[in-house]
């Protein structure tokens, strides 16, 4: 029985480890745009170059 109180105290602090880092990321707007970086390689422009000169 010990295992068992154990197991779910330790699972229920995992879940809310998980869900304190979701929340974090959504916070910081992760995931605010989901497709324009899937669609960017279709786009037809030729990438910027860093170093022009």
């Amino acid at each position: 029985m010990k295992i068992l109180v154990l197991l779910i105290s330790l699972s229920l602090l995992l879940a809310s480890i998980f869900l304190y880092a979701f929340y974090k990321a959504v916070k910081k707007g992760q995931f605010d745009d989901l497709e324009s970086p899937s669609m960017r390689i279709l786009d037809k422009k030729q990438p910027k170059q860093l170093n022009q000169k």
